[in-house]
């Protein structure tokens, strides 16, 4: 317990799903957590479950107006920023000649848009309390790329390049920032049961056939993201920087 006593960490996306997961497990492990979420309901849900100090602020990522009251509102409540976990994003089942041009600038919006608002407020603070580090959620599917997810695809590669130029743009100035991303594999989210009913008659039938192409047999949890989350943003990580962590069951050595 306590691998990030004291903290202070904000979470965007943090309502439900890999954003809930990532702030429960967070808030176990001594974190002072500001959550955001454009569910104001859900987001807040998700801060009364949490152990330790946890606020909420309504914000939808992509607004960049939102972002400079976001960290306003982090450092009058605890003086200091030392985590940015961007998780929240959205996703739209089309290939490249089904996606509509709204559906692709709402993606991007979303993820890039949001990503890299999130990464240009944070590090300003971040340098002043002697450096943090900065967690972008990506993809397998920046690895490989997804014919339904296009658009999805697309975003979660540029998150990927993004947060390598973030790293090296802090090592470059030498501000002791760390900026690494999280490609999650398969998981028990809505747009991977989603995955799961389009390759079978049942959502049951559909995770078997995706647990069978797991070299580890298993579908993902929520939690199995939120362990990678919790150790780049603890001093345990205090050495990387401008990686790309999977978390896939196996599927990338495939």
């Amino acid at each position: 317990m306590g691998r990030v006593e004291n903290k202070v960490v904000v979470i965007t996306g943090a309502g439900s799903w890999l954003g809930k997961a990532d702030a429960l497990r967070l808030s176990e492990e001594g974190a002072k957590l500001v959550l955001t979420d454009i569910n104001e309901a859900e987001g807040r849900r998700t801060g009364e479950e949490c152990e330790g100090e946890a606020s909420f602020f309504a914000q939808d990522g992509k607004d960049e107006s939102s972002w400079p009251r976001l960290i306003e509102t982090t450092i009058a409540a605890f003086g200091r920023l030392d985590v940015l976990v961007n998780n929240a994003g959205n996703s739209h089942i089309a290939n490249i000649e089904s996606a509509s041009t709204d559906q692709w600038h709402d993606i991007l919006r979303v993820h890039l848009d949001g990503t890299f608002f999130g990464c240009r407020s944070a590090i300003p603070e971040m340098t002043k309390s002697g450096g943090g580090s900065i967690i972008n959620m990506s993809s397998v599917a920046a690895l490989v790329g997804l014919s339904p997810y296009l658009a999805y695809s697309t975003a979660k590669g540029g998150i990927r390049s993004m947060t390598k130029s973030i790293a090296i743009y802090c090592r470059e100035k030498k501000n002791l920032n760390r900026c690494n991303s999280i490609h999650p594999g398969s998981v028990e989210t809505p747009m991977g049961q989603h995955a799961m009913r389009g390759v079978a008659a049942t959502l049951e039938e559909g995770r078997e056939r995706y647990r069978n192409g797991i070299p580890l047999k298993e579908i993902g949890e929520p939690d199995d993201i939120a362990y990678a989350v919790l150790y780049l943003a603890s001093d345990e990580a205090k050495y990387v920087t401008g990686q790309e962590r999977t978390v896939d069951g196996g599927i990338m050595l495939s």
